[in-house]
């Protein structure tokens, strides 16, 4: 995720005027008001929160120096309150793009505690996904119970993906960027042979001869010679979040752009997203003879002045706003803009997006147990929506 260092910049986005082409959809945005979820709380480079799959009314919110705290999810929660769950600070390397970059529940956490963390490791440029021990009571992860998962030597500081989440298929998911630098220098985009620019999909429940997890053999390239079987997706250039509808199992991800376009996609089998032929529906370079199509194009991307580092969210599923019942909810960390599209599965085309409200800094989205979407904001506070007053 491009800028998470340049704060000052971010500011000077925030101040001023968005340069929209969506029209605002009065009744949705008159619906519903952004504020801050826990008024007392403040975190430090928070970059995502989640809930921890046990049925408790828990949220979990990752900083980005490697720490992991929780909390009740009540309005007048306390810093007091506030219970580090895991300090990882001094394997982490911490800074620009780099840092504890996200995390999941396993599924089945509470039978086998399993929580797994994504993180650049000491001494920088270099991708970590592990799997942690969490207690019975789903407090405390255990620092020392670490088990490398999957290890990856980043070519530059940048573009190092970092969401990871379970599916509705019981695999976990692994968000990578291009390597970094810009224009993708590598090509890593359009090679089936590196795991960098794809979404990954592994099986962290059996293990593979040689692999701390095993390659699904239903994924689309694992018969396919000279690529990497853990690809579900590829031709992405940073996929900084994705997410699962917890209704229809699509998957959505914000997909990072270069100069001028930002986009989200519907992420789906074996699908080639473009990346770095394509910098969202627009042309980045001419093809070569080895590239293979057909591209995917996004469902929606917007122009920079609009956007300039997307952070993609969620399809909201939640009671609290019922205007923005099934609508995917995603934003931008450089202008703080919200949007909303709308999807037809059916027809397999989304509305435009439309703007629907504004935070500063938005680092990620986030669920709850009952599918009420929050904001992270390099600002230290987490934001939620909430019906507007009559």
């Amino acid at each position: 995720m491009k800028a998470l260092a340049l704060y000052a910049l971010v500011a000077l986005a925030w101040l001023a005027p968005p340069a929209l082409s969506a029209v605002n959809d009065a009744k949705t945005a008159s619906s519903l008001r952004v504020e801050p979820a826990f008024p007392n709380l403040r975190f430090a480079n928070p970059l995502y929160v989640t809930h921890p799959r046990d049925g408790s009314d828990r949220l979990f919110v990752v900083e980005q120096a490697g720490r992991v705290k929780w909390f009740g999810n009540r309005a007048d929660v306390k810093p007091e309150d506030v219970v580090t769950a895991i300090d990882i600070t001094r394997r982490v390397h911490s800074g620009g793009e780099e840092g504890l970059l996200g995390m999941a529940f396993h599924p089945k956490v509470k039978e086998n505690h399993k929580v797994y963390l994504h993180y650049t490791g000491q001494p920088g440029q270099r991708t970590v996904i592990s799997c942690f021990r969490i207690d019975d009571k789903l407090e405390h992860i255990d620092p020392t119970s670490e088990e490398v998962i999957l290890t990856l030597k980043q070519p530059f500081s940048n573009h190092n993906g970092g969401m990871i989440e379970f599916g509705p298929d019981g695999m976990l998911y692994i968000g990578l960027g291009d390597g970094g630098a810009g224009g993708d220098p590598n090509n890593h985009g359009q090679n089936l042979d590196a795991l960098f620019a794809k979404i990954l999909r592994i099986d962290v429940d059996h293990r593979d001869p040689g692999l701390a997890y095993a390659i699904p053999r239903d994924n689309p390239f694992v018969h396919t010679d000279g690529a990497r079987g853990e690809t579900w997706a590829w031709g992405l250039r940073n996929p900084w979040r994705f997410s699962f509808d917890r209704k229809t199992g699509d998957l959505w991800a914000g997909d990072v752009g270069q100069n001028l376009w930002e986009e989200i996609d519907l992420i789906e089998k074996g699908k080639n997203y473009g990346w770095n032929i394509f910098e969202g529906t627009h042309r980045f370079r001419a093809p070569k003879p080895a590239d293979k199509g057909p591209f995917e194009k996004p469902l929606a991307d917007h122009p920079h002045g609009q956007s300039n580092c997307i952070t993609g969210g969620y399809v909201y599923r939640g009671r609290r706003i019922p205007a923005l019942e099934g609508a995917y909810v995603y934003g931008d960390f450089a202008t703080g803009l919200i949007w909303i599209i709308r999807y037809d599965r059916d027809a397999r085309t989304a509305t435009a997006p439309l703007y629907i409200a504004r935070v500063p800094a938005i680092a990620s989205f986030g669920e709850d147990r009952d599918g009420e979407l929050y904001i992270t904001s390099f600002d230290g506070k987490v934001y939620r929506f909430n019906p507007a007053p009559r």
